[in-house]
């Protein structure tokens, strides 16, 4: 097939450090190629890929932005771009949540759009009505909750290569967060879980421009321990060593995740996630066998002593089975080749009705 996939120009492809969205894009568009799939990729200049790359900046955005900085303006030069060459391809996958819909409607592209974020917001619910036509896909059932109305076309899990992190022994004896440092991760709560389990906790997570204050209000201070190291944002190579390395992924998340990627990068490594519900923890992790799903930081504590229990092969067998790219690839190329069909016999049924007036 001939396919685009088009990304946010804030990170790379895949990113340098943190970037969750544009790092499954180039697990997808990889496996795609590797398959033999015509691909090209929308993205910025910098993006490593074997797909054909089109952009419109030669930078990401969040590490090369100056004082002046107008990310919409470069994303609909984007939209641009790749209206221009629409008719080039079988399907075009967006990753731009709603911003293209008005273009795919107006062009009647054969596109797909995955939403990677968070849907319970009010404001979205008056847009997603509007655009009932669209073809959307959700990366968790979990995420759907706040619209079920809307038309979801499939559900597809987040899946990486397996050759991408070996498996480790937890040689390290630390408890690890991995991400970002905001309100809703709670790095707070893995602190105090830490704390209570008598572990060390290794922190590598990035703080964004936005969250700069909570941050220096709220978390600053909790650093200041002995068994505390934080580490800033760590880049791909460094994620196996650390995640494969640590006893267990603390996920003491307190809002409704839409996915969560460090889970299964944590089961690629073998290690055991510890967190707490929301979401689609519990479509991701299965307690007692990936890590243990929790509802405090007592319960979480507790679940520390009780790691011996889980085996680290297990883990990797499961993120094998369930979250990997070959298997992320195919579910979405199945959703693909229904577009295209639709697309097909849309147009042979027009042809059709002009052949016969």
């Amino acid at each position: 097939m001939r396919i685009a996939q088009v990304a946010p120009l804030y990170e790379s492809v895949p990113p340098r450090l943190y970037g969750g969205t544009e790092r499954v894009v180039s697990y997808l568009t990889e496996e795609l190629v590797r398959q033999g799939h015509d691909v090209t990729l929308f993205a910025s200049g910098d993006s490593d890929t074997d797909a054909d790359l089109r952009s419109v900046c030669e930078r990401a955005l969040r590490l090369n932005c100056g004082a002046l900085y107008a990310p919409l303006a470069h994303h609909l030069n984007l939209l641009e771009l790749v209206a221009q060459q629409a008719s080039d391809f079988d399907v075009i996958h967006f990753h731009l949540d709603y911003l293209p819909f008005s273009l795919i409607r107006r062009l009647d592209m054969p596109a797909v759009t995955t939403l990677h974020g968070r849907l319970d917001i009010p404001d979205l619910f008056p847009l997603f009505r509007e655009f009932d036509d669209m073809n959307l896909v959700s990366i968790s059932d979990a995420q759907r909750d706040p619209m079920p109305w809307a038309s979801w076309l499939a559900t597809v899990y987040h899946g990486l290569p397996k050759a991408l992190y070996p498996s480790g022994e937890g040689a390290g004896k630390y408890l690890a967060f991995l991400g970002r440092i905001s309100p809703e991760k709670r790095l707070d709560r893995a602190i105090e879980i830490a704390q209570r389990a008598g572990m060390k906790l290794r922190i590598a997570a990035k703080v964004d421009s936005a969250d700069q204050e909570y941050f220096d209000d709220s978390i600053r201070k909790l650093l200041d321990h002995p068994d505390i190291e934080f580490l800033g944002e760590i880049g791909e190579d460094e994620k196996g060593e650390f995640l494969g390395n640590a006893a267990a992924l603390l996920f003491p998340i307190d809002w409704p995740e839409p996915f969560g990627l460090v889970m299964i990068e944590a089961m690629a490594c073998g290690t055991p996630v510890i967190a707490f519900d929301g979401g689609s923890v519990t479509e991701i992790l299965e307690n007692g066998l990936t890590g243990y799903i929790v509802d405090s930081v007592a319960k979480a504590a507790d679940a520390v002593q009780d790691l011996p229990l889980i085996s680290r092969k297990a883990c990797r067998a499961v993120f094998e089975e369930r979250f990997s790219a070959y298997r992320m690839s195919r579910d979405y190329v199945q959703v693909y080749e229904e577009i295209a069909e639709e697309k097909r016999r849309v147009e042979g049924g027009i042809q059709g009705l002009s052949l016969t007036a």
